[in-house]
């Protein structure tokens, strides 16, 4: 799946349409402000914790304004409203958004802090929640709020909460203990490291918010939002435990939930509390000047507030946590390995059955849906007894669908898979031994109607750019956007490009989207270390006609040098067994080594799979992954 996004199971997107008491809402919602003395507040779509998913009671933004996407903000002020949605999003806002009600700003070209500049009058009081906002994008809001002569307003209760009258109950489900089996270091050995590291910062002690760094340093797992099996939670990370070895953890989650198994699990040195004594305790963690580290990127306003207000010296850095959890140790590589391994027989089975299905169901006249060919693959994931939940919601887009990048399928929008068209499945799954994510673009009824060959060639050009990144060695040190050109050199050569970057990291059973490392034109300064696992995934995308991507998750690796004289390398080992549409390829274009790369690979998928499938399956699969060159 590119980066960023994803949301719930294949279907129509959750959430009150623009028609559904929109008015309504917003109209009680400046009540409220008024009657707090506020002029203005900030609904971004965000929980406390500032991650990818957020639980249904955190839905402040779609409830207010029926958006369902995955990023966006609203500012609502008491004469006008603005919604704020990245490139993703800006056909969906207008879909379940009230234009009447709202205007539509672009979250990256007209920021909401350009907008207040200009919205706010001065003397304005402008509300904002700091637990939803991290401590960088509070002080830019800040910022421009006072540019404007108008002051920015933190609130101790959210007001949308205060006439949010359905609003649901937060998450409350047990936690899960994730096995050494999978997780391939016991806690107390991943504590002492993290100690190790908060003390090299300078600090006695680390808040950690991001619910996924809490999961993989505690060794549990949870239910509490769509697709990431994470528990919501906080914690502190004391790094002056006895013998400066081990670290103790003040666990901040309902103590109901972490009982029986889960509390057994959890060991010496970690202590529960309610949630509600995060507070005190942040301020109890600075107390006389004792070092913290928090992250700004990913911790939110509040956090600081209470640090400061605790007195506490501020190391401001990144989570501790980060890096560790990228690195995969070698049970989480071979948990990876197994659950790729599984989840491509349920990709074959399904790209078999939609080879067989597709093109006589058009002809019937009773064609396969992007909405069934969703719930046909989750169906046969789901025959998999390790299978958890997907890892995303599955896009299923056939022609110009496919060309929206983060298409989600709704009953309105559900397309049939017509024979002559491609169509772009971008699915994943979740298992307690590894997480996938797998990309593969089809021509629908290819014998019958082949790709023309503006589609093979782009398509060509998409898998020369995947290849050159899976065949890539490259040095200790080596970033992800110093690699980002290798996917992108056969579409610049045809004049062509992809928006999104080439590559996100992956967790294992946790996150589908994990840092901090990543493939893209954008300059980040983590180098891609042996144990990191990364999406493999360019794209060319048609608007109006259709979209092209190729994604594998790769895993970093260590190539020793095979020259006495020369250095050890790192390299990419592909991960993901799925076969790869030989119709779309324009063979002339490849070179040699392309050519026996692919044949290689295909030669892996078919030793992989092929005893383990029936005998359509198979039949298939030896045509899908026989050679391409004489």
């Amino acid at each position: 799946m590119s980066d960023p996004s994803s949301d719930p199971l294949p279907g129509p997107s959750p959430g009150p349409s623009p028609a559904a008491g929109a008015r309504a809402r917003l109209d009680a919602l400046r009540t409220e402000l008024a009657r707090r003395g506020l002029d203005g507040f900030l609904v971004p779509r965000a929980d406390a914790h500032l991650g990818e998913y957020v639980p249904a009671c955190a839905q402040r933004l779609a409830w207010l304004t029926g958006f369902t996407g995955s990023a966006g903000m609203a500012v609502v002020l008491a004469t006008r409203a603005a919604i704020f949605v990245d490139g993703r999003y800006t056909l969906q806002v207008r879909e379940e958004v009230d234009g009447t009600l709202y205007e539509f700003r672009h979250l990256i070209d007209e920021p909401p802090e350009r907008w207040l500049k200009s919205a706010l009058e001065p003397g304005m009081r402008l509300g904002f929640d700091p637990q939803l906002h991290s401590e960088r994008q509070a002080a830019r809001l800040r910022a421009a709020v006072a540019g404007a002569g108008a002051a920015l307003v933190a609130v101790e209760d959210n007001p949308v909460d205060a006439v949010w009258i359905d609003r649901p109950p937060p998450p409350n489900a047990p936690i899960i203990p994730h096995p050494l089996d999978y997780a391939g270091r016991d806690s107390a050995d991943k504590r002492a490291e993290i100690a190790r590291t908060i003390r090299a910062a300078g600090a006695e002690a680390a808040v950690l918010t991001l619910p996924d760094s809490i999961a993989w340093l505690l060794n549990v797992r949870g239910s509490d939002v769509p697709h990431t099996p994470v528990p919501l939670s906080f914690a502190i990370v004391q790094a002056d435990a006895a013998g400066g070895e081990d670290a103790r953890v003040d666990w901040f989650i309902d103590p109901a939930r972490v009982a029986g198994e889960a509390r057994a699990h959890l060991g010496a040195g970690i202590t529960v509390h309610a949630p509600a004594d995060f507070g005190p305790a942040l301020e109890a963690a600075g107390r006389n000047g004792r070092a913290v580290l928090a992250d700004p990127q990913t911790a939110n306003a509040w956090v600081f507030a209470r640090l400061r207000a605790g007195g506490a010296h501020i190391v401001a850095g990144p989570d501790p946590c980060l890096l560790p959890k990228a690195r995969k140790n070698a049970v989480e590589l071979a948990g990876a390995r197994a659950a790729h391994l599984r989840d491509g027989r349920a990709m074959v089975r399904f790209l078999a059955w939609l080879d067989r299905k597709a093109p006589v169901r058009a002809a019937a006249g009773a064609p396969v849906t992007e909405m069934e060919a969703a719930q046909r693959l989750l169906a046969l994931r789901r025959e998999d007894p390790m299978f958890r939940d997907c890892s995303f919601e599955t896009i299923s887009g056939a022609g110009p669908n496919g060309a929206i990048v983060h298409y989600r399928v709704s009953e309105r929008t559900n397309r049939a898979l017509r024979p002559g068209e491609l169509y772009l499945v971008d699915s994943g799954a979740q298992y307690p031994d590894g997480t996938t994510d797998v990309t593969r673009t089809v021509a629908i009824g290819a014998r019958e109607h082949p790709p023309d060959d503006e589609m093979r060639r782009h398509f060509t050009c998409v898998l020369k750019g995947h290849i050159a990144l899976a065949t890539a060695c490259f040095p200790p040190g080596t970033t992800g956007h110093q690699l980002d050109v290798l996917a992108r050199i056969a579409l610049w050569r045809a004049g062509l490009d992809f928006d999104h970057g080439t590559g996100h990291g992956v967790g294992s059973y946790l996150g589908v989207h994990e840092g901090p490392q990543r493939i893209s034109k954008a300059y980040n300064p983590v180098a891609l270390e042996p144990g990191m696992i990364v999406s493999n995934e360019p794209g060319y995308y048609r608007n109006g006609a259709y979209g092209i991507r190729i994604e594998n998750l790769v895993a970093v690796t260590l190539r020793p040098a095979p020259d006495p004289d020369g250095r050890d390398m790192h390299a990419f080992e592909t991960l993901t067994l799925v076969p790869i549409d030989r119709h779309l390829i324009e063979v002339a274009l490849l070179n040699a080594d392309e050519a026996s790369w692919l044949d290689a690979y295909h030669a892996r998928v078919r030793a992989a799979h092929r005893d383990h499938v029936d005998p359509d399956t198979r039949a298939w699969l030896d045509q899908a992954t026989r050679p391409i060159t004489p």
